[in-house]
C-alpha cells in the first residue's frame, strides 16, 4: 500500500474516531439550536453594522465604541451557549489529536522513529518571555 492510500485509510479512521463523532454531533446540536442560530445571526448583523460605521468617512467614535460593546456582548452570548461550549470543547480535543497525528507524520519524515514520537505541547507563543509549557 502506498502512502497516499495509507493517508486515505487514516482519513477513514479519523471519521470513525469518537472525538470526530462527538464534533459532528455537537455541530448538529448547534445547527438545530434556534436560540443559538438567532444569536449568531444577531452577531453577524452587528458586525456588518460596525464595519459599515467604521468605513464611513465621518466616523462617529462614540457610535463605534457602542457598536463594539454590543458586538462583544453578542459574541459572549454565542460563546456561552451550552451547545457552542460543547462544540468548542469537542473541536479542541479533535484538533489536539489531529495535531498529534500530523506531528507523528512530520517527525517520521524527518527521520524520527514513529513509535517513539511523543505528543508535542506548545502554546504557539514566543518562548522568550515564557515561564514554561505545561
Amino acid at each position: 500500500m502506498d502512502i497516499i492510500q495509507l493517508a486515505r485509510e487514516i482519513g477513514k479512521e479519523i471519521q470513525k474516531d469518537t472525538d470526530y463523532v462527538t464534533v459532528k454531533e455537537a455541530e448538529k446540536a448547534c445547527d438545530s439550536d434556534k436560540e443559538l442560530q438567532e444569536l449568531i445571526a444577531n452577531f453577524n448583523m452587528k458586525r456588518m453594522t460596525l464595519n459599515q460605521a467604521a468605513n464611513k468617512a465621518d466616523t462617529d467614535e462614540e457610535k463605534i465604541a457602542k457598536l463594539n460593546a454590543e458586538l462583544r456582548e453578542c459574541y459572549n452570548q454565542v460563546m456561552t451557549n451550552k451547545n457552542m461550549e460543547s462544540y468548542n470543547t469537542a473541536k479542541s480535543e479533535l484538533d489536539r489529536k489531529l495535531k498529534y497525528v500530523i506531528d507523528i507524520i512530520t517527525m517520521s519524515a524527518e527521520g524520527a522513529d514513529p513509535e517513539t514520537v511523543e505528543e508535542q505541547h506548545s502554546c504557539g507563543c514566543d518562548c522568550s518571555s515564557c515561564g514554561g509549557c505545561h
